[in-house]
């Protein structure tokens, strides 16, 4: 129509052109408007805050008048998800996706004003009229997320402070060659009120490595106050040697002669109809699983709306929430003055988020995957990109999703196989020294598995020693190199999981597998069976997994089988079940005193999201996970959240250095009871449009 108007305005006598141009414009500004509406995008209720509506909340936050105080400073930006009950509606209920009518766009920040910690609450359904709904000040223990740019700050002092100068001298060190890094000071047992927002940073020689933290100024410490951005306290307290650069290099071309082995051949990832995966905005469609994948500065990566589509049911069976790495609890086991309190909560005090950089194609992802990208808020406010992630692809590890072989015929042999290809959402976090690669692999068989991964570099200790002889006590460590100690320590990697099995109202189980003597008159003198118990409350669920053989369940009580068993998922630990040894009243163990069990239940409340407290950096336990399971909630039956520990005691080794080949751990939400027989049991043989093999019988429904 509006080629036509166009041909016939050119052929018009110049007269008659006037109305058709007025009619034309009309035609264009009715189809710009349509065009307009038809674009217009309601972000889901999980969608994490785009560029545009963190750019909102910044003018909403500088122009309140409740924050008077500058300058000011964003530690946290995030999400205010809407309540439960509404997301449920607007995901689950009955109206079409395009009847559904938006939920509020908010979010919740935490910044630093007047030597305060203020909260506010901001809408920006509408990101042109953003507007603070709610506002306080946090008077309790703790500090928020320490930003990158004050930490940049804070490291660039020690050059220009005078003892510094002279320490480095007196070492023989290029200043040129040095390099600091901000370490948060946790809590031992400050009063309230005593609380100073400060960091201690320690400084480490690069010179021909880039390998800086094998080479510490060992007993060199600097207390920097952040609010005041000034040194505020110094110590140089014993010399030793600072390590050589020589093998600590990790880059290629640095690190020596190459591999004498063979080296394996390269492999290529070939998918010749595409990959199998839909991502639409920031939801992902794979084989039978649907989820969202979202993006939050102090977890990273975060899991909702997590639905299988059940075949014999006929539709989407709803699994998992909303889920994500709530705390990354490190602390090292060198009670040292310059190394008692590196007891770390990575999330907390640094942002798993803020500390996850771009994936490398092709390395730490494969050639077959997708990427997504993520934004937060800077510390002055404005939104940052972070490029590439969020990696997603499916795995083809050569691993067999299920078979069997039957040679009980005589004249035939059965065989029935099935190639095992999940889907796996990634991010890597480089949280200072370590790199911990953080997986989330879907299943067709319905399971989920959770893998933490662990490479990097060591954090070491300057010594005198260049010989494992010459220990004669406890030092703390493993002799890694000469003058070099990697201390021990422990990583914790608690999980936020809200499970919503089949529906809202779940309970805990506990399978204990108890051993029986046999009275029944026959030669057998024992068997084991189960006995099977219901968490009531908090306290009875929380588990030591490695104290008894056990199957942990979460279960809707409200849906069975044809069979009448509950619907279930089982939590299955794998590697990595270390839980905390430290005693019960020394303060690192206070501040994260979850870490005593690695599994805890607790009924679901929107704001009890982070193990260690809203506030992690110097909290002191007083307000987290196990404050929270002290008021020993009722679990049976309700609305609950599993969290889950994977805990590994590191004991480091000369095989660790310079770089750490990885390590991992994890665990496995899987189905029980939840399918009414094997949901794989109707998926395509491979080559099933080909001859089938001899004395192969492939006789699987081809859906």
């Amino acid at each position: 129509m509006i080629v036509s108007f166009i041909q016939a305005s050119a052929r018009a006598e110049p007269a008659a052109r006037a109305p058709l141009h007025a009619m034309l414009t009309l035609l264009l500004a009715a189809v710009s408007i349509l065009a307009a509406a038809a674009s217009t995008h309601h972000p889901h209720p999980f969608d994490p805050l785009s560029p545009a509506e963190l750019t909102a909340v910044r003018d909403a936050v500088l122009a309140s008048p409740l924050v008077p105080a500058r300058p000011l400073t964003f530690h946290y930006v995030g999400l205010d998800e809407p309540d439960k009950p509404d997301v449920l509606f607007y995901a689950y209920g009955n109206s079409t996706s395009s009847s559904r009518a938006a939920l509020p766009r908010r979010a919740f920040v935490i910044a630093r004003a007047g030597g305060e910690s203020h909260e506010l609450r901001v809408d920006v359904t509408n990101a042109a009229a953003p507007s603070v709904l709610a506002h306080a000040i946090h008077h309790g223990a703790g500090f928020p997320i320490l930003t990158l740019e004050e930490q940049f700050a804070a490291v660039a002092l020690p050059p220009a402070h005078p003892p510094f100068i002279e320490s480095v001298r007196r070492r023989g060190v290029d200043m040129a060659d040095v390099l600091c890094a901000a370490f948060p000071v946790g809590w031992f047992g400050d009063l309230p009120g005593e609380e100073r927002r400060v960091v201690k940073l320690l400084c480490f020689v690069a010179g021909a490595t880039a390998n800086f933290y094998a080479r510490p100024l060992e007993g060199v410490t600097l207390v920097v106050d952040l609010d005041r951005m000034a040194i505020v306290g110094y110590m140089d307290k014993v010399v030793v040697p600072v390590p050589k650069a020589k093998g600590t290099d990790y880059r290629t071309g640095k690190t020596g002669p190459p591999y004498a082995g063979r080296t394996p051949a390269p492999g290529v990832v070939v998918q010749p109809e595409g990959r199998g995966f839909q991502i639409d905005g920031h939801f992902v469609r794979w084989a039978n699983w649907e989820f969202h994948v979202g993006f939050d500065m102090r977890a990273g990566t975060v899991i909702s709306l997590a639905t299988i589509h059940d075949a014999e049911a006929g539709g989407r069976r709803r699994v998992l929430y909303r889920g994500f790495v709530s705390e990354v609890f490190v602390p090292y086991m060198d009670p040292a003055e310059e190394w008692y309190y590196r007891t770390f909560l990575d999330a907390g005090e640094y942002g798993l988020g803020l500390s996850a950089f771009p994936l490398q194609p092709g390395a730490d992802c494969p050639a077959n995957a997708a990427y997504l990208d993520g934004y937060y808020a800077g510390q002055d406010g404005k939104p940052v990109e972070k490029k590439n992630i969020i990696c997603v692809f499916e795995r083809y590890a050569g691993d067999v999703a299920w078979r069997h072989t039957e040679a009980g015929f005589p004249d035939r042999l059965i065989t029935e196989v099935r190639p095992d290809v999940s889907l796996v959402v990634r991010m890597v976090v480089s949280s200072g020294n370590y790199d911990y690669i953080l997986d989330w692999e879907f299943k067709t068989s319905g399971s989920i598995k959770f893998t933490v991964s662990l490479t990097g570099l060591l954090e070491v200790k300057g010594t005198a020693y260049t010989h494992a002889d010459q220990i004669t006590e406890d030092a703390h460590g493993t002799l890694v190199a000469e003058n070099t100690l990697a201390v021990y320590h422990d990583h914790y990697i608690t999980y936020h999981l809200d499970l919503d099995v089949d529906g809202t109202n779940n309970s805990f189980v506990k399978n204990t597998i108890a051993t029986k003597r046999n009275v029944a008159g026959t030669p057998r003198r024992s068997y084991w069976t189960v006995r099977r118990d219901v968490a009531e409350t908090e306290a009875d669920a929380q588990v030591d997994v490695n104290a008894a053989p056990a199957d942990l369940l979460v279960v809707n009580p409200n849906k069975r089988t044809r069979m009448g068993n509950e619907v279930g998922y089982r939590v299955i630990p794998g590697g990595a079940t270390a839980a905390s040894v430290l005693d019960d009243d020394d303060y690192p163990q206070r501040r994260a005193s979850y870490c005593k069990k690695q599994v805890r239940v607790t009924p679901y409340r929107k704001a009890e999201k982070w193990a260690p407290g809203l506030y992690a950096d110097q909290s002191t336990g007083d307000d987290g996970l196990v404050a929270w399971s002290e008021k020993n909630r009722a679990v049976r039956n309700e609305d609950i959240v599993l969290w889950y520990t994977v805990g590994i005691h590191h004991i480091p080794y000369q095989d660790d250095f310079p770089v750490m080949p990885t390590v991992s751990g994890g665990f496995e939400l899987r189905p029980a009871n939840f399918f009414e027989r094997n949901p794989l049991l109707t998926t395509r043989p491979p080559g099933l449009d080909q001859p089938p093999l001899v004395n192969c019988s492939c006789t699987g429904d081809p859906r």
